[in-house]
């Protein structure tokens, strides 16, 4: 301990004091901010103009903030002439979106319903596809083509058209129905070594492709005339008409090729519902499409397979991609690895689910999420009375 200070003597040496106007120790904050700046506005070049690009991207018919939060089906009614991606891309001029596919691709020469996935529901396209489709056409009779239809140059010349009776209708019916294994025609989409096989025709290489396994579910012969056929078919998902009309004149000896295709439906859809390709052409307002019939929000749309509705407590846990135990009260049946679609109480579609488990004699069934929309993608989902896990499922 030091000396006892004396009367009069200071407590501290001088330089020993804290200096005059010296800040107390500890944290230093940070000023208040006032709000006295304003926002600013972007900089940008004279020279750009009115119309510049902005930053980040976004290049292609439609810009980034122009993007809709329209998520659905549009049904369109194709005319003969555009292809499928033609009509694609009016539909993100007219709709100010860019997020758009289909769910089945239609030749140039064909008319009639192209369903259009927007936005967030391009995610059910790859379920949509599975839907079977309906076509009516006109087959015309005594020679074949180079692509299957009448754009294409005439092929080897064959036989006299046999007559076209009862009995002729009911074999060839009988002979292109139930699973078949059809190959495609040499000018088609698909691809082989990376390249389509349209692209190798063109280039002088035509590819034969392998086969595939299609369905038949339906079909029935009309002799319009002595050398027209009249079709309707009911088929599988990748089957092609143009391979039917083709098969059909070889099966006849005369030779064949599709004169006229037009797609009646897809699964539920009906080209009956469709808007006008005319319409997208011409409308300036995306409003003034999605308030037509043809539009289907995507709550509304309809998977290819059974159904389940879920409770609120079920619906968060299949949002969270976790697994859930559905207590059915109804519906057909149901086997592991059957696909579900999952809709919450208030009919919010909320994904795809994968069946794990049968129990009780398919009374409760263990649904593992394969496909989750997130809760953005739909609307608010209403909340359910109970708090069990599941309510009931239904078949679609």
């Amino acid at each position: 301990m030091g000396a006892r200070r004396r009367p009069g003597e200071p407590a501290l040496d001088r330089r020993r004091r804290r200096p005059a106007r010296r800040r107390a120790a500890g944290r230093r904050r940070a000023r208040q901010r006032r709000g006295l700046h304003r926002p600013r506005r972007p900089r940008v070049h004279p020279r750009a103009g009115r119309h510049r690009r902005p930053r980040g991207g976004g290049g292609g018919v439609v810009s980034r903030r122009r993007t809709s939060l329209r998520h659905g089906l549009l049904l369109v009614d194709k005319r003969p002439g555009p292809t499928s991606h033609d009509v694609v891309d009016m539909a993100r001029r007219a709709l100010h979106e860019r997020r758009i596919g289909h769910t089945g691709t239609l030749d140039p020469m064909a008319e009639g319903l192209l369903v259009l996935c927007i936005g967030h529901a391009t995610r059910l396209q790859q379920f949509l596809v599975r839907w079977e489709k309906t076509y009516r056409g006109q087959i015309r009779l005594g020679h074949a083509t180079t692509t299957y239809d009448g754009e294409g140059e005439p092929a080897d010349p064959r036989g006299a058209v046999p007559e076209l009776d009862g009995a002729v209708m009911a074999r060839l019916e009988g002979r292109f129905i139930g699973e078949l294994a059809q190959a495609p025609p040499p000018y088609s989409a698909k691809k082989i070594g990376g390249k389509r096989m349209y692209e190798l025709a063109r280039a002088g290489h035509p590819a034969v492709a392998e086969p595939k396994a299609v369905t038949v579910h339906a079909l029935a012969l009309e002799a319009l005339e002595r050398d027209l056929l009249g079709v309707q078919v009911t088929v599988s998902s990748g089957f092609y008409v143009r391979s039917l009309a083709h098969d059909l004149g070889t099966e006849l000896g005369c030779g064949g090729y599709l004169g006229q295709l037009q797609r009646v439906s897809i699964g539920p859809y009906l080209a009956d519902d469709a808007i006008p390709q005319s319409l997208l052409e011409t409308a300036d307002d995306p409003e003034l499409i999605v308030s037509q019939q043809g539009w289907i929000p995507i709550d509304r749309v309809t998977l290819p397979f059974p159904e389940l509705q879920l409770n609120r407590t079920a619906s968060e846990r299949f949002a969270h991609g976790q697994e859930v135990v559905v207590l059915r009260s109804g519906g057909g049946p149901l086997a592991v690895d059957n696909e579900v679609a999952v809709r919450s109480a208030g009919g919010q579609l909320l994904g795809v689910g994968l069946v794990q488990s049968v129990l009780a004699r398919g009374r409760t069934v263990g649904i593992r999420p394969s496909m989750v929309l997130q809760a953005s993608e739909t609307q608010p989902a209403q909340p359910a009375d109970s708090n069990s896990t599941v309510a009931s499922g239904e078949t679609s």
